[in-house]
């Protein structure tokens, strides 16, 4: 990717997005597990997180509709299942519920950013 497409990448607001909440994942919450699910629920969450971020910048380097449409459907997918590793920290008590909650409504903005870009894509790619 030259440095006008990696710029264009960084103007993405899904992109910002998932990268800013990749960040606070790995600052508020990895570090609140105990050493016990290192292997287990941190890792799951870890990768899924990160997958978030990743797909989107892969779907914006595709060049067709088809191509990047699958990596931001992927994308949303491990969005859906980083809520579900939230969800886990937060029932097993590794979460405050005022942290939980917080990150709940970032997930949510985020998922309406990525489902709108789809949306918008879909709308382009009809015309």
């Amino acid at each position: 990717m030259d440095k006008e497409e990696q710029r264009g990448l960084e103007t993405l607001v899904a992109w910002q997005k998932a990268v800013a909440f990749t960040i606070r994942v790995h600052r508020e919450v990895l570090p609140k597990l105990p050493p016990e699910e290192k292997y287990a629920l941190a890792i799951q969450l870890r990768r899924a997180v990160q997958s978030v971020p990743a797909n989107i910048a892969e779907g914006y380097g595709r060049y067709t509709f088809k191509d990047s449409s699958h990596f931001y459907y992927i994308a949303r997918g491990s969005l859906e299942e980083v809520y579900t590793y939230l969800v886990l920290a937060h029932r097993l008590n590794y979460l405050d519920d005022a942290l939980f909650h917080s990150l709940q409504d970032e997930l949510r903005t985020l998922r309406h950013v990525l489902n709108g870009y789809l949306k918008f894509l879909r709308k382009q790619r009809r015309s």
